[in-house]
């Protein structure tokens, strides 16, 4: 027998058992796709090379390894299988470069490694005797960018393949995956939550429960891309989840992927899916999340194992990420981020505040939707409370649907306040306007102002929010902030553009810096939330601030004053509509500023599908940032005195996201030189002068210049 895997209790699985199954695996999730033999085949090849006497040495005796990966993709090269190939070399060590015919065998890139030879490669012509290996074909696709977008997701078949397999034998079957409730089990229970709804007494409900019904209506729809653009209020989370319920039981389809901007808001849509269809089925994956169960009982704990796993490879029936989440495993080229992959295929993916698709990188992250929906069978819907103007990325032939009609009497309706430019505004003449309101937000551009604001507001009722806080000092503080809101009590809130998107509170004035106009229609949506009042006494004052705006977003400034001087009324959806086409065109070149699609279409410096290029280039948060642990909160306590013991692990690092503050680099070294922060790591810290952390405005930097945008 050759062996391909043992385990801890001296178990042995044959190499042939470990193919055929995974084989088995990779096939079904192919089929998804249309792509089911080929799938079979790559997971059939994958691991031919431990056929060799040298891997049998290796993990019978502990001997030297043997490359064992490009021995599938020689066999898959000699059967005109290319696409294959790559993804066989790289089910260890990530995608390969496709590389050139130039390359020699001492390149990592695919053709150099299929131009080795013995004693280079082993000898593991064995295999024939177990395996017959057959030509399946690739679809034709009329570009390289879909090629490379279709290599990615036959490569995450494997991989997920590959490990469950390996997980099964290694676990001798104890760890289960899946066990979820069926998406038509989960419509139900959204039927149940929504039924009172439906008595609605007052307008503002009614017109909530018309906008619900059209939703309900459309998922009876065909599979496509749609649109869904709901006014701040209107209830956008719910009607956004009843498509997507409806639209996946009517057409069979796997599971909801809710694709979030931020962080900072993405715990509440979360719970609200939980309240609607189980906590057991929703799967909150990003940087923060910690799967540490909320209690000790057994359920919780097996749920929170459960949805552990499926972070792993999204298997989960709902799934709520991040943007960034998404997309990087989109473009990523590691087996551990690609392995989700596959399970986008036949879902519904919602895409929330669309508007927020990062501008350096729209025209890549287009593309991914376009593929997603024309040749995976996804359903994809670009969700706003605006109209992002996103539909000429589209290639021409897809058509984007609105799902909820009449948009501009929508926006009538649901308008509860009024524009006002204010001109230029300091620091001082800001605190005095605000000192005049009971309640008031203002939102600005940089932390430094935020807090420079904040120290001349009177004591009384101030609060600050930025990210100089951790983010469980920031839930807190907003507890507390719609607690006085809602007893009316003097409240006067400080922060930068981390409230906006989905933050819900509800102010009677609001100030905002300038910024680009889908950020005022995001700051608007805090004032006047309820509709107690009416738009003419609900204003959102923007200003010109003394400061300089960042440089990240003086385009956006510059395109909100042009459509401001052509159109009256700056929220209306033509005004908004205006002003996403005049900076798309304006910034058309910027729109794929890595040249992702070109890298991919032509290759880069000779070299074709760059995987791993692209893959390191591929990052929607550029900016380096260092980590400091805030050790106030006894957890934290706990936490940083388990790292500083070096008792490191994925878990505990998660555990300790609630309790970390992001710094630039240069402002990590300052507080390590003066002996403020102890580095753990180059990249993380923990504050040991606790006087720098203040509970008003969160952590004291020396300085706070440079890169000063930073929500």
């Amino acid at each position: 027998m050759y062996v391909g895997h043992t385990s801890e209790d001296g178990r042995e699985q044959s190499v042939i058992d470990h193919l055929k199954k995974t084989a088995q695996l990779a096939g079904d999730y192919a089929q998804a796709f249309g792509a089911g033999e080929l799938g079979y085949q790559i997971g059939l090849t994958h691991d031919i090379g431990k056929y060799s006497a040298e891997f049998q040495r290796h993990i019978l005796h502990n001997a030297p390894s043997a490359d064992h990966s490009t021995c599938g993709a020689k066999e898959l090269k000699n059967l005109n299988m290319l696409c294959a190939a790559i993804c066989v070399a790289g089910h260890h060590t990530g995608l390969p470069d496709f590389g050139n015919p130039r390359d020699t065998a001492e390149n990592s890139t695919l053709c150099g490694r299929l131009k080795r030879e013995p004693p280079t490669l082993p000898d593991y012509s064995e295999y024939l005797n177990e395996i017959s290996l057959k030509y399946a074909p690739s679809p034709r696709f009329g570009n390289n960018f879909d090629n490379s977008f279709f290599t990615r997701m036959l490569y995450s078949c494997l991989v997920d393949a590959d490990f469950l397999d390996t997980e099964a034998f290694m676990s001798n079957g104890v760890v289960q995956r899946g066990g979820y409730d069926h998406l038509d089990q989960l419509a139900s229970r959204l039927e149940v939550y929504i039924q009172p709804w439906w008595d609605a007494k007052s307008e503002l409900n009614k017109k909530r429960c018309e906008i619900l019904k059209s939703c309900l209506n459309a998922g009876k729809n065909a599979k496509g891309l749609y649109s869904l653009t709901v006014p701040t209020g209107g209830g956008k989370t719910v009607s956004s989840l009843a498509f997507a319920l409806l639209h996946a039981v009517e057409h069979k389809m796997s599971r909801i992927i809710y694709v979030i901007p931020y962080t900072s808001i993405i715990e509440q849509t979360a719970d609200v899916f939980r309240k609607i269809v189980g906590a057991e089925n929703v799967l909150e994956h990003h940087s923060n999340i910690s799967f540490d169960p909320k209690d000790d009982t057994e359920k919780s704990r097996n749920n929170l194992s459960k949805l552990r796993l499926s972070a792993e490879n999204w298997d989960a029936p709902v799934i709520v990420t991040t943007n960034v989440q998404f997309f990087e495993s989109l473009f990523a080229n590691k087996s551990s981020k690609c392995r989700k992959l596959h399970n986008l295929a036949n879902s519904v993916i919602i895409f929330d505040e669309a508007q927020m698709l990062p501008l350096p990188y729209l025209k890549p992250c287009v593309r991914a939707i376009a593929n997603l929906v024309q040749y995976y069978g996804a359903t994809a819907v670009l969700c706003t409370a605006t109209q992002p103007s996103l539909e000429k990325l589209f290639p021409a032939d897809m058509t984007v649907t609105e799902i909820c009609p009449n948009t501009s009497e929508m926006y009538e309706f649901f308008r509860r306040t009024s524009l006002r430019h204010i001109g230029k505004q300091s620091n001082g003449k800001l605190a005095e306007h605000m000192a005049q309101q009971e309640q008031a937000l203002t939102i600005v551009n940089s932390r430094k102002q935020a807090h420079e604001l904040f120290e001349l507001l009177p004591k009384e009722g101030r609060f600050h929010l930025s990210t100089l806080m951790t983010p469980l000092h920031r839930r807190k503080i907003l507890l507390e902030i719609r607690q006085r809101l809602k007893n009316g009590l003097p409240c006067r809130l400080v922060a930068t553009s981390l409230v906006e998107a989905g933050v819900d509170v509800d102010f009677p004035a609001v100030f905002r810096a300038e910024a680009g106009l889908d950020s005022i229609i995001q700051a608007a949506g805090r004032c006047n939330r309820e509709g107690k009042r009416t738009a003419e006494e609900s204003v959102v004052y923007i200003f010109e601030s003394e400061d300089k705006p960042p440089r990240l977003i003086e385009q956006n400034i510059k395109m909100m004053r042009e459509v401001a001087r052509r159109f009256s009324d700056l929220a209306s959806p033509q005004t908004i509509h205006n002003y996403f086409d005049t900076l798309h065109s304006f910034q058309d070149e910027n729109l794929d500023k890595k040249r992702i699609i070109d890298a991919f279409e032509h290759g880069r410096s000779g070299c074709l599908l760059p995987f791993a290029q692209v893959a390191s280039d591929f990052r929607l948060i550029e900016t380096e940032t260092k980590s400091v642990l805030i050790a106030i909160e006894e957890d934290a306590v706990k936490l940083a005195d388990e790292m500083q013991w070096g008792n490191w692990s994925r878990q505990l690092t998660r555990k300790a996201t609630q309790y970390i503050v992001n710094v630039y680099p240069q402002h990590f070294k300052a507080l390590v030189n003066t002996g403020a922060v102890s580095a753990l790591t180059e990249d993380m810290g923990i504050l040991k002068d606790l006087t720098l952390y203040s509970e008003h405005t969160g952590l004291s930097l020396n300085c706070d210049e440079g890169q000063s945008l930073f929500v």
